[in-house]
C-alpha cells in the first residue's frame, strides 16, 4: 500500500493504511495542532527529517492496573531512595532520553523533537515525571496526555531503578487522573518484564477512540 504524502492541510490517513512496517504518511509538521490529532488518530512521528508517522502492528501499551512490580523494586519504592516530582524538569527529561546510554546508542529525539514536545508541554498536554538523588535528576519518563489517552514517548535512568520507579509513579497518577488508555507504542524486553502488552491495531483503535472523548486530568504536583 502506498504510503501518504502530507501537505499543510490538517489530517492523515486511516491509521488502517499503514505499511506491513507500520509507516502510514510522510511530511506536514511537529506543531502541536498535528502531533495532538496524530495522537487522536493512533499515529506518532518518529523521524524529523521527513517527518514521518506510524501505527505499528501490534501497539505496546500497559494496562493501568498491570503493572507488574517486582520484590526488588518494591523494595526500592519502600526505601523511598527518590525524590519524586511531576512536570519540574521537562526538558531536561527529554534531554536525558536523546543521551545515548549503555542500551542505547542513537536517538530519534533531535533538537526538533525537543522543540516541539517542550511546546506540548508549555501548553499542558506533555508531561514528565522525574525521579531526583542527591539533588541531581536520576531518571524520567514524558508523554502526551490526549483526554484519557496517555502516550508515552520515553523514559531514561542514570541510577538503577530510576526510570522504572518513574513509570510506576506515572502510572498511579494516570489511574488517579482518570485515564483509559497508556499507550508506549512498543513492547520492549524491559517493558514486558514490568506488564506491559501487545493489542492488534484494529483493537488498539478501538481502544483508543473510547479514550480520547474521556475528561482524564493529569494530576499536577502535590496531587
Amino acid at each position: 500500500m502506498p504510503v501518504a504524502t502530507l501537505d499543510h492541510r490538517l489530517l492523515f490517513p486511516d491509521a488502517r493504511r499503514a505499511r506491513p512496517d507500520g509507516l502510514v504518511a510522510v511530511g506536514g509538521d511537529l506543531s502541536p495542532a498535528r502531533l495532538l490529532l496524530a495522537y487522536r488518530s493512533g499515529l506518532f512521528p518518529w523521524t524529523e527529517a521527513p517527518v514521518t508517522w506510524w501505527s505499528p502492528n501490534p501497539r505496546g501499551i500497559f494496562e493501568l492496573g498491570g503493572f507488574h512490580v517486582s520484590r526488588s523494586l518494591a523494595r526500592v519504592l519502600r526505601q523511598h531512595r527518590f525524590e519524586i516530582t511531576v512536570d519540574r524538569a521537562f526538558p531536561a527529561v527529554m534531554a536525558g532520553c536523546a543521551a545515548p546510554g549503555p542500551e542505547r546508542h542513537g536517538t530519534w529525539i533531535t533538537p526538533g523533537f525537543v522543540a516541539a514536545y517542550t511546546e506540548l508541554h508549555r501548553l499542558g498536554h506533555a508531561h514528565s515525571v522525574e525521579c531526583w538523588s542527591e539533588g541531581r535528576l536520576a531518571g524520567g519518563v514524558y508523554g502526551v496526555a490526549v483526554g484519557g489517552l496517555f502516550a508515552g514517548e520515553s523514559m531514561f535512568h542514570r541510577v538503577p531503578d530510576a526510570s522504572k520507579v518513574a513509570l510506576f509513579h506515572l502510572i498511579e497518577r494516570l489511574r488517579a487522573g482518570g485515564f483509559r488508555l497508556f499507550d508506549i507504542q512498543m513492547v520492549t524486553p524491559i517493558t514486558r518484564q514490568l506488564g506491559a502488552v501487545e493489542l492488534d491495531r484494529n483493537t488498539y483503535l478501538a481502544r483508543l477512540a473510547a479514550a480520547v472523548v474521556v475528561a482524564a486530568v493529569f494530576p499536577p504536583q502535590g496531587e
